[in-house]
């Protein structure tokens, strides 16, 4: 493939991570709109949130597979159609229970997505340091995407309505499947994998009712049979994938990767980064709009030193990869991330607005530096067969992350007053976004020493063996 062909690529990749990542944050600044008019209370917000990230963090790993098994290009066209689909349903939403049903179908389309363009990059990308460019690049449009979401939803809130929010899906959807049709070329995985309903089931029973016991337990009480049944209902589906899984041939999760210090560090490091971001986003939303009076476009207008920050570091965190390995940039994002949220706790309802801007510009550094280092970890040392499983592994990492965020972040509020009542609650998940900061550095400087980087070899060898053996 020429190298203007393998741009062209990227470009398109991009192009599909653009619409699923913005669609993870536009949505947060149009909260206290849809939420007046579909009358929705905290927990219906969370909803509209974690119902787009749960069913994105269920299904993929499911998606990545499928799309080694049957054909990447093809799952990638089928998943802009169903995004974009989705997105239109959104729009016109008559309820908040037809909205959280339509993020859904959003987000069944958005699996086949990220995942899927990750290992189309992989494999396109054959050399290692052009790779690793291509994913800063990649990461780079992870950021952009994510913190230019809260200016966009407040432009299109403020100037049309909420719903305008899912409106500028429809083009680049559009446009992506036409270009994906000419550019990207069809490849596969030379041995199919086989689909593993149980451990689907049992990944979407862990992920939902935790979730839902999270987000609801405020209200029906932490102890009562309802949260205390999902909670357990939860343990024993994260037991039974432990037991089920490695007695598989082709599990859903192959628990082998895990053998792997660098890898099993980037899954924790993605869980615990974009348990921040959910967390910001949501506190940020209803601490800019809610209880300092501001407008959609405002708040959103706020955070564009994010959007900023992440424009300038995304690559160059990707660069530094590249050339130094990940723990620089993994040491630079938890150190701000956890700066950023221990400033935060010290905000009240009148603090200036160049204090808050500043604080933003220390959490977007921290997060642009975030994502290069967690993708390319997870699918360095790993075959190019089981790209697409590992690339969704560190998906799924994000999506369980930001969706679990949201939700603690959330729960924390859910009884909050008005006023000071919801300054004091806020910092105490502004701490708990501050410890998620400390997480990430820890478990950064932990999985990027020499050892970590033998057990990636060993496991690599291992993977790499037994597919020689599989494909006899």
């Amino acid at each position: 493939m020429s190298h203007r062909r393998r741009i062209s690529v990227l470009l398109i990749c991009c192009m599909s991570l653009l619409i699923v990542s913005l669609d993870n944050t536009i949505v947060n600044v149009a909260l206290p709109a849809l939420g007046r008019e579909l009358r929705a209370p905290v927990s219906g917000l969370q909803w509209t949130v974690d119902a787009y990230t749960l069913t994105l963090a269920s299904l993929l790993m499911l998606s990545g597979s499928t799309a080694d098994r049957i054909g990447r290009r093809r799952v990638f066209q089928i998943g802009l159609a169903v995004f974009t689909t989705g997105s239109l349903l959104c729009s016109v939403a008559p309820s908040l229970l037809w909205l959280v049903i339509f993020r859904a179908v959003q987000a069944i389309g958005g699996s086949m997505l990220n995942p899927v363009a990750m290992s189309i990059i992989t494999n396109t990308f054959t050399d290692r340091r052009e790779r690793a460019q291509a994913i800063g690049v990649w990461g780079g449009v992870v950021g952009i995407s994510m913190a230019l979401g809260p200016v966009v939803g407040g432009l299109l809130t403020d100037t049309v309505n909420w719903r305008a929010i899912f409106w500028i899906n429809v083009p680049i959807g559009l446009l992506a499947i036409a270009l994906t049709w000419r550019f990207v070329p069809e490849s596969k995985a030379p041995k199919a994998r086989r689909i593993d309903p149980v451990g689907q089931i049992l990944v979407i029973a862990l992920l939902g009712p935790l979730t839902y016991g999270i987000i609801e337990g405020p209200e029906a009480g932490w102890t009562s049979p309802l949260i205390m049944g999902c909670f357990a209902v939860a343990v024993l589906a994260l037991v039974a994938l432990l037991v089920y899984e490695p007695r598989r041939d082709e599990p859903l999760i192959d628990v082998r990767f895990f053998r792997s210090a660098p890898f099993s560090g980037a899954a924790a490091i993605a869980v615990s980064g974009f348990a921040a971001l959910g967390s910001f986003l949501f506190l940020n939303t209803l601490y800019l709009q809610s209880h300092r009076g501001l407008s959609a476009l405002e708040a959103g207008l706020y955070t564009l030193p994010i959007a900023l920050i992440s424009l300038v570091f995304g690559p160059v965190s990707g660069r530094l990869v590249g050339t130094r390995g990940p723990r620089p940039s993994l040491v630079v994002a938890g150190g701000c991330v956890a700066a950023a949220g221990a400033l935060l706790t010290q905000i009240t309802l009148t603090t200036p607005i160049p204090v808050l801007l500043a604080i933003y510009v220390v959490f977007g550094l921290g997060f642009a530096m975030l994502n290069p280092p967690i993708t390319t970890t997870a699918v360095s040392g790993m075959p190019l067969a089981q790209a697409g499983v590992a690339a969704a592994v560190a998906s799924t990492s994000r999506q369980v992350g930001q969706s679990l965020g949201v939700a603690i972040a959330g729960s924390v509020v859910a009884a909050s007053a008005h006023g000071s009542g919801f300054v004091r609650a806020a910092h105490v998940g502004w701490w708990i976004m501050a410890l998620y900061g400390v997480l990430v550095l820890c478990v950064g400087v932990a999985t990027t020493g020499r050892w970590a980087r033998e057990t990636a070899e060993r496991t690599a060898r291992r993977l790499t063996a037994r597919e020689a053996v599989e494909a006899r």
